[in-house]
């Protein structure tokens, strides 16, 4: 994916988000320390500037709920993924769909995982672990306590160079 549409949180909860990857790369798990903490909305290959205005129109009117991070949980994909689970309640999920009213039909390739009804909203703990690494690294953070996280800034994320398109 080349566009990716995040929400940054809070310095408080990058803090505690950041406070869990040292721990993971004290028992020896890779965490993405470069990054800032996040959460994704959407993925696209493209997302052109005229949907990007819109999304913007649309953010701008939306209240955006305060985050909770507490489901230490894995998953894979194309590669082994450790992560913090958001709780889903309702008007979490009215953003995400309000989001992918805004997208349909007008970017490129949108990614399915991030699609309303097969979106798990997470933050990354720790991606391409080995399957002993995701042991380990579970075993390093359970149990882990819930992370409030207030919307700091939600921007596209370019990929490729990883520039931000700052929506809000």
């Amino acid at each position: 994916m080349a566009d990716v549409l995040r929400v940054f949180f809070d310095g408080e909860a990058e803090v505690a988000v950041r406070g869990l990857w040292r721990k993971l790369a004290k028992a020896g798990v890779a965490a993405p320390t470069d990054e800032r903490p996040q959460l994704t909305l959407a993925a696209a290959s493209a997302m052109p500037q005229k949907t990007r205005d819109e999304l913007r129109s649309e953010l701008e009117m939306l209240a955006m709920p305060s985050l909770w991070l507490r489901t230490l949980g894995t998953f894979t994909s194309t590669e082994n993924v450790l992560m913090l689970g958001a709780v889903v309640d309702g008007e979490l999920l009215a953003v995400h769909s309000a989001v992918h009213d805004v997208l349909a039909g007008k970017v490129k390739n949108p990614s399915a995982y991030y699609l309303p009804g097969s979106w798990l909203p997470h933050c990354v703990l720790a991606q391409g672990c080995s399957d002993a690494e995701i042991v380990t690294g579970f075993t390093a953070l359970h149990p882990v306590e819930p992370i409030r996280a207030n919307v700091a800034e939600i921007g596209i994320v370019d990929t490729r160079t990883g520039a931000v398109d700052v929506l809000l």
